[in-house]
């Protein structure tokens, strides 16, 4: 059996990480279970010794064990220290994670989110392409045998409009204990109590990053909403919401037209918002074909960022998938319900 001085090797702490210190000290411990570097039955460095040796506060060292008490990995004895009790206790979280397309950022979230939860769980991806049957289908034949249950609401009607839940969705999410479930991207307005949630508020977004955006969208004597009302993958209507208020307070003319039409008519002093990339390739290469000056004779604002887009220097409005993904992994390992809204920004790049 290794010693309490060799356990304590196998906690690496990195100040320089945005992981909380307690929730590190967590992950080594487990991680060093999985592996066998620790064992049953084996004692612990003590509290003192940990915050000592790493010049960390005991009360963060003290959230750290309360966490791995809570779970049954450790258990305190009274007067000799704390061991580690279980080691079927470190199976690892069974996660099912239900996602609604598979786009270059809801991967983006998807992959922070792995990185961030580490190797001590299983997690299942089921793509439902926003379809209603699909997604209660995938939840009815997997009732049971999950420790979580991570969702991205969005749902396509008959009409292909965008909805964020419909009758059924709710009353098959509420079969699913609270204490099991992480909304993810849109919140679901009935599921608001005693459960996670990390997500966008798509009209407020919009209207507050194009405030943000102001000094250089001024320039512009009218903006064109490029919003896609008949895609395969519907976009919240709030977005519109967003736009056009942002648009009337202002005193900005403005247009929604549905995609890119060819030989699209431009006029000097348009700036235009795309949602989907098609539409964005198809408007910068008419845009060159009209021997137009991007950023200047018009404008370009795209929505959610990409490595592409940074590169072309395409103007975005944008969340951080990655921020995303990662705080709703921090959460599930923490055992927190509460409600985080992402940060939305307007990133200013030459188009505009």
């Amino acid at each position: 059996m290794e010693t309490v001085m060799d356990a304590i090797n196998y906690i690496d702490i990195n100040k320089n990480s945005r992981v909380p210190m307690y929730q590190q000290i967590v992950d080594s411990i487990i991680n060093n279970i999985s592996n066998g570097n620790i064992v049953l039955n084996e004692k612990l460095p003590s509290i003192n010794t940990i915050s000592e040796d790493f010049y960390l506060s005991r009360d963060t060292v003290e959230k750290a064990y309360g966490i791995l008490k809570e779970r049954n990995i450790i258990v305190s004895i009274p007067r000799r220290g704390y061991y580690v009790s279980k080691i079927e206790a470190t199976h690892k979280l069974k996660i099912l994670f239900l996602v609604n397309k598979l786009s270059s950022y809801k991967m983006k979230m998807y992959n922070s989110f792995l990185d961030r939860i580490g190797l001590n769980s299983k997690i299942d991806l089921v793509v439902y392409h926003c379809d209603e049957f699909f997604f209660l289908n995938t939840l009815k034949n997997n009732k049971a045998g999950y420790d979580y249950y991570v969702i991205m609401p969005h749902f396509k009607t008959e009409t292909l409009q965008h909805t964020s839940y419909t009758d059924a969705v709710i009353k098959a999410i509420n079969t699913i204990p609270k204490s099991k479930l992480m909304i993810l991207d849109n919140l679901m307005p009935p599921f608001t109590d005693g459960i996670g949630a990390v997500y966008q508020e798509f009209d407020k977004d919009i209207y507050e990053a194009l405030n943000d955006g102001m000094s250089k969208i001024s320039k512009y004597k009218k903006m064109v909403l490029i919003y896609p009302e008949n895609s395969v993958y519907p976009f919240p209507r709030r977005i519109l919401h967003g736009f056009r208020k942002f648009c009337l307070e202002n005193e900005i003319d403005y247009e929604i037209l549905g995609e890119v039409c060819d030989d699209m008519v431009f006029k000097k002093g348009d700036l235009f918002i795309t949602i989907e990339e098609s539409d964005l390739v198809d408007l910068v290469n008419q845009i060159r074909e009209n021997e137009l000056k991007m950023g200047d004779e018009v404008g370009v604002i795209s929505y959610n960022d990409t490595p592409l887009k940074q590169l072309l220097g395409i103007a975005v409005v944008s969340t951080d998938f990655r921020i995303m993904g990662e705080m709703a992994a921090q959460m599930i390992l923490s055992g927190e319900n509460s409600k985080i809204k992402v940060p939305f920004y307007f990133i200013d790049r030459a188009s505009v």
